[in-house]
């Protein structure tokens, strides 16, 4: 009974697929196969995809469009995909060889995660762009950093408390999933196959660890990194989703990264929620006026833009950081961005993985020049004219330099204190080669940076924020918290000259 179900259930999708265009759709066998099954287990992904510009429209149909229209950018896709719509098969049945979660399923061999190095068969240039992208390193960035090891224990680790002391205990992996790598990614690792009593028997799957994750920098059993349905959700992979702020706020919120909350109550952000359906988010190339009237993170940091005249404003990139001049991200300090998006070679004169001295003085060698810094405005400035005056571009830029500026000698005036507190031996730290960020002060030091300062550059940054640069999480608390900060050395000093 379930096996008719399953077949009638496959003939509807292939009657109403063919007709809820308009169109005839073009599927491979293997992909109408995946649909007998899937449309009755997975309704919602197949109608999803169904919806979907790959279900409709074949790369030989998206090679004809117009160099600037076009949303593929490999000119050598493999004849057999060609003329076919982009199916379950296409996608999963890529690479076959190259992937360690390959199994056999119902007669054909599928991959359970379809990776960048999948998608570059059609977006080469998007993934080669990705993986110079600082998100596409953000496991190893993370992990195999020593002082973010640090840190995440503290974070993290279970806690005990005994004999009047909290005593730090161990991590687990399944914590690791759902905090920090939920967004940097995680290692996605096959343990071998496991069976599982399905609607149609007993059938073998591979037994992922690390899995299910969509995180920017995942490690995937192909060898690549990172995941496009980062930006561009499954199994629709549309460009309006990518385009619109509610995604990059799964990550971008805060409080160590206050992007999406900047935004919200910025004057484009106040655009975008009276304007934004009016927007045409599927657009390209995407012009400025004509289909959105105020930016989104996209317009900023990837999109390829136009003028109403198709005067190209800037190219589409997957690289981000290629529009930006600074790290805005306090790692203690800001700096200029890096050269090279994977930093495991990062290290200052302290022998720490900082691309910054602990004074806030970037190191040279491993960041962009001023020459650099310079070309990368140009592209963002470019943006920012289209609709701004050259005056006012020009003191944005100003006063985003001069808050950058402030709030590292800020957070090295509370990196002295936190030296202080060390030379006294009043908390072990970085002079005694201990955790730096599981005592007091440090904790009081962290939150300055990570948070505090942070905030300030994220509201200065993305042209409004008010608040957040001030009172929610801004210059006030960095204030309080350094003033806090200087009261509990005086405080250990002063215990000291009791004893």
């Amino acid at each position: 009974m379930k096996r008719m179900v399953q077949l009638v259930t496959g003939l509807l999708v292939c009657v109403i697929s063919s007709n809820l265009f308009g169109e005839d759709l073009n599927f491979s066998d293997e992909t109408e196969d995946c649909l007998s099954c899937h449309s009755e287990l997975h309704p919602g992904l197949v109608s999803s995809w169904l919806a979907s510009r790959h279900s409709r429209i074949t790369p030989a149909e998206a090679l004809t469009k117009p160099e600037l229209e076009r949303r593929v950018s490999s000119s050598d896709i493999p004849t057999e995909l060609q003329q076919v719509a982009v199916g379950c098969y296409e996608c999963h049945g890529l690479r076959i060889e190259e992937h360690g979660d390959a199994f056999e399923h119902n007669g054909y061999e599928i991959n359970v995660i379809v990776s960048p190095a999948d998608c570059a068969t059609c977006h080469s240039v998007e993934a080669d762009q990705y993986s110079r992208n600082i998100m596409s390193h953000a496991y190893g960035n993370l992990v195999d950093n020593t002082l973010y090891q640090d840190f995440t224990k503290v974070v993290n680790n279970h806690y005990t408390y005994e004999n009047n002391e909290l005593i730090l205990g161990e991590g687990d992996m399944l914590t690791e999933y759902e905090s920090c790598l939920y967004c940097h990614g995680t290692k996605v690792e096959v343990k071998g196959l496991v069976t599982r009593d399905t609607d149609y028997g007993e059938l073998d799957f591979p037994d992922l660890e690390g899995w299910p994750n969509q995180g920017v920098g995942r490690l995937n059993p192909d060898g690549s990194k990172g995941a496009c349905s980062s930006c561009h959700t499954r199994h629709s992979f549309a460009i309006e989703i990518a385009r619109k702020p509610s995604t990059c706020s799964e990550c971008h919120k805060g409080p160590d990264v206050p992007a999406y909350k900047v935004y919200e109550v910025s004057k484009h952000g106040n655009i975008y929620n009276s304007k934004a359906s009016e927007f045409n988010f599927t657009k390209v190339p995407w012009r400025i006026g004509t289909d959105f009237t105020a930016p989104t993170c996209a317009a900023c940091h990837a999109s390829l833009l136009v003028s109403p005249e198709g005067t190209v404003v800037a190219e589409r990139t997957h690289q981000y950081n290629d529009r930006l001049s600074w790290r805005l991200f306090g790692v203690p300090y800001a700096h200029p961005h890096p050269l090279d998006a994977n930093l495991e070679n990062v290290v200052n004169s302290d022998g720490l993985p900082l691309a910054v001295e602990l004074n806030g003085e970037p190191v040279a060698e491993f960041v962009l020049s001023e020459e650099q810094q310079l070309e990368n405005n140009g592209r963002m400035k470019a943006v920012c004219l289209t609709c701004h005056s050259t005056q006012w571009v020009e003191n944005h830029f100003l006063r985003l330099d001069n808050t950058i500026h402030r709030t590292n000698r800020m957070t090295y005036q509370a990196t002295k204190i936190l030296s202080d507190v060390w030379a006294g031996g009043f908390e072990k730290g970085l002079p005694q080669g201990e955790n730096i960020f599981d005592e007091k002060t440090e904790r009081m030091w962290t939150t300055i940076w990570l948070f505090y300062a942070n905030s300030t550059r994220f509201a200065s940054a993305m042209a409004g924020g008010g608040d957040y640069g001030v009172f929610a999480n801004g210059r006030y608390q960095t204030t309080e918290q350094l003033t806090e900060l200087l009261d509990q050395l005086e405080l250990y000093q002063a215990l000291e000259g009791k004893d």
